[in-house]
């Protein structure tokens, strides 16, 4: 079986992010339309109901290199918090988080996204004090 190219899949992700046709809780689009290459997403995560980070609203920056989806994106935090799956600058810790430990080619943003997502409803995470929110990394 072929591989779809880069762009045909991030046209895809990027119309059901646009519709808003994704997982409750989180959504993504393209940083700068302009962004021909597909490269640099914003994307938002509610926080879970039940924890700590319940109502509150976490930018991250979702960088989708050259050999996406072979390989997984890079993405941070740009909304401090703290959660076992991100490190002292926001940096998404890919062993911590289960979409991205089993990544394929298969894997979306979205699928990063609400996997990200459950690790902060975790039973280590969702009681974790958080920094003031709205500071940023």
């Amino acid at each position: 079986m072929s591989e779809v190219p880069r762009s045909f899949r991030l046209l895809e992700e990027l119309e059901k992010g646009e519709k808003g046709k994704v997982a409750p809780g989180v959504s993504y689009g393209l940083d700068n339309n302009d962004d021909m290459e597909l490269t640099n997403w914003s994307a938002t995560i509610i926080g879970p109901e039940g924890t700590r980070h319940e109502g509150r609203f976490y930018a991250l920056k979702v960088t989708c290199g050259p050999s996406y989806p072979r390989e997984p994106p890079r993405i941070r935090f740009v909304t401090r918090v703290n959660v076992s799956c991100a490190d002292a600058h926001g940096n998404i810790i890919p062993r911590q988080v289960p979409a991205l430990t089993s990544w394929n080619s298969a894997t979306t943003i979205e699928r990063i996204l609400v996997s990200i997502r459950e690790v902060m409803a975790n039973h280590a995470n969702k009681g974790l004090a958080q920094p003031a929110e709205g500071s940023e990394y």
